[in-house]
């Protein structure tokens, strides 16, 4: 997944996990920092969504989460 796109998700209510909840809130707070006048390493913050959306499923798939 490249770091400039944006995670989709289902947007279904019924399959919320752990991981479709941090997506949601990884979207929200990617668009909010960008917007804001704040300085934000847009690639840094995406490779530390990533690595953590890695580790959230791989402890959904050993039905830890």
């Amino acid at each position: 997944m490249s770091g400039e796109e944006q995670v989709k998700h289902s947007g279904s209510s019924v399959d919320t996990g752990p991981s479709e909840a941090f997506i949601a809130y990884c979207n929200a707070e990617f668009d909010r920092r960008r917007n804001s006048d704040e300085p934000f390493d847009e690639a840094a913050y995406r490779e530390a969504m990533e690595l953590t959306l890695h580790k959230i499923r791989a402890l959904e798939e050993e039905g830890y989460a």
